[in-house]
């Protein structure tokens, strides 16, 4: 079986309060783009994971597809198979590759060997992959909250004539770093600091003109003062004419909104 697991982007990213847990409780849009890898899955003789295209740093039996198999795997007696994975969508750019290989791979055991596993337990399975991966399950526009777990479908009509580009620029941003310098905003008042307490849905139901001051991503402070080069392809976006650009996820890529 031959999927295309797809890339995400993030429409506003609110980091609001640190878990007991050592997670974030966050708010965001995710939002499917056409940036693809390839995955390829047939039975074998035993487990087994092939990589190609862009490198992916790590062993890979360490891989999201790997350890996909094996939750499914520790439920249902299932064959083993080799997993040939062309990787495509940049790594460590926020957009969602690696949990969406993941997803992709859950997808497809489900429906090659007969698992009738519905979206919700597909998701749930997901859920203990990644925080992001549980939308890939689903693959539409939906908002995120809690870890990024907790989906609801939405529509955004504001979109509507306009189209997607996305940069990538040449620097990889970790996700625990990323995190690890972010201030969430349930502190941001006791530092003094001014926010827009529209949630993120407020401000998307608005036309896309009115975003660039309101809908914002809140890893971009801590990444741009970690790498403040990559500040420079968001104004390049805006440049060439966006009517809406940010980071996406924890970076490094960047997008932009441009009327059609």
């Amino acid at each position: 079986m031959i999927l295309y697991p797809n890339a995400k982007i993030n429409l506003g990213l609110s980091v609001l309060q640190k878990r007991e847990d050592g997670f974030h409780n966050l708010e965001t849009l995710f939002y499917p783009v056409n940036v693809h890898d390839v995955l390829e899955i047939v039975e074998g003789k035993e487990l087994r994971m092939c990589q190609y295209g862009i490198e992916y740093p790590g062993d890979p039996m360490d891989n999201l597809c790997i350890k996909a198999y094996r939750a499914l795997a520790a439920d249902f007696d299932i064959p083993p198979v080799e997993i040939h994975l062309f990787k495509k969508v940049p790594v460590g750019a926020g957009l969602g590759g690696g949990s969406s290989d993941a997803a992709f791979t859950l997808r497809a055991l489900n429906e090659m060997f007969s698992l009738e596993l519905s979206d919700e337990k597909l998701a749930a399975y997901a859920a203990t992959l990644g925080s992001d991966c549980p939308f890939f399950v689903y693959n539409r526009p939906m908002l995120g909250t809690g870890r990024g777990e907790i989906l609801e479908p939405v529509e955004v009509p504001a979109l509507e004539g306009y189209e997607i580009k996305l940069v990538y620029p040449p620097y990889f941003v970790s996700t625990a770093a990323a995190y690890g310098g972010i201030i969430p905003r349930n502190r941001w008042l006791e530092m003094g600091w001014e926010a827009d307490s529209r949630s993120v849905m407020d401000i998307l139901s608005q036309p896309v003109e009115t975003w660039k001051n309101s809908l914002v991503n809140d890893f971009e402070k801590t990444v741009f003062a970690k790498i403040p080069e990559l500040a420079a392809y968001k104004e390049e976006l805006y440049a060439q004419g966006a009517v809406y650009a940010s980071m996406s996820g924890s970076g490094s890529a960047f997008f932009g909104i441009f009327r059609k």
